[in-house]
């Protein structure tokens, strides 16, 4: 067992200037509850580079925050060590997601905590990558229809702004799988793409008025994972996954609307365990040492599905 393990960390520098290779030190055994993972590939997401430029790091000394901080949520890879409460043994393949503010998954081998974290064993017809990409987005996803869920049952009419996005197009397809009608904002290039994943009606948010169409398709709900303010109070229940645009409404910076934070539900994330594999759209994959470059692709905005970084 390795003391020290490769990794991507982040100072208080924020990003792009604070992102770096590093090492981190693994503990010798796990608890009870843990299980340490060898890494096979880490999805990113555009909240890492959302924490990663907090701007409380700076204030923060290093006896309550380590200087070195980790990367990522989203995991696949094997299990190397487990303890004895964890659920799982070593040499089980295995996906999922665990959080907090300075550990993370873009690293060789991670230390997750069963009790905090969801993780599910992956099927053997599921890509490394594949597996990588799913948990947060799809979480996410279910998190926002089942927010939604309660307005949408009777005229059956959702709005998703962003259907293209990587929680967006998991928030078509479980629409779809409900029955649900849905409209969709998407670039021109992006309109087959999210028709094959549910949407039915379309508005490239380009050319078209997207507050008009909006209004005039006349949801029982908006499910918004773009951040913007143009269609809020066009529908009785109006969620965003943005929470930055959130916190800055609230500070008066805008208009403010209810945010949802992903439920770590290891039932819905079982779900994607039958998920149609050619439903899991992966824009490209990198090697660990081009996670800098993974980054600058994810920052684009122009990613279709996930960005996922390979690491053994």
């Amino acid at each position: 067992m390795a003391s020290a393990a490769k990794a991507w960390t982040f100072t208080h520098d924020g990003y792009p200037a604070g992102l770096h290779k590093s090492a981190i030190a693994v503990p010798s055994k796990p608890s009870a509850s843990e299980v340490y993972i060898r890494v096979k590939a880490a999805a990113l997401n555009p909240v890492d580079i959302q924490l990663m430029n907090l701007p409380i790091w700076k204030y923060l000394p290093s006896f309550v925050v380590p200087l070195e901080k980790g990367v990522a949520e989203d995991f696949s890879g094997v299990v190397e060590l487990a303890g004895q409460e964890s659920g799982f043994k070593s040499g089980d393949e295995v996906y999922g997601i665990t959080f907090t503010l300075t550990s993370g998954t873009l690293q060789e081998l991670t230390v997750v905590d069963t009790k905090s974290s969801v993780i599910v064993k992956k099927p053997y017809d599921m890509s490394w990558e594949q597996a990588a990409a799913l948990p947060l987005v799809w979480l996410t996803a279910r998190t926002t229809i089942a927010n939604v869920e309660p307005y949408v049952k009777s005229t059956q009419r959702l709005v998703v702004l962003g259907g293209s996005s990587g929680v967006g197009m998991y928030v078509l397809y479980v629409a779809c799988e409900r029955g649900w009608e849905v409209l969709t904002t998407c670039s021109s290039r992006n309109i087959d793409f999210v028709k094959s994943m549910g949407a039915k009606h379309v508005v490239d948010y380009n050319t078209g008025d997207v507050p008009h169409a909006v209004r005039e398709y006349n949801p029982a709900a908006i499910i918004d994972c773009v951040g913007g303010t143009s269609c809020v109070g066009l529908a009785e229940k109006y969620v965003t996954i943005m929470t930055m645009r959130t916190l800055a409404g609230k500070l008066g910076l805008g208009q403010s609307y209810e945010c949802v934070n992903l439920a770590f539900r290891k039932d819905w994330l079982e779900e994607t365990l039958d998920l149609d594999r050619s439903k899991i759209i992966i824009d490209s994959k990198w090697e660990f040492d081009q996670a800098k470059d993974a980054f600058a692709k994810l920052n684009t905005g122009r990613a279709r599905g996930k960005v996922v970084v390979m690491i053994n």
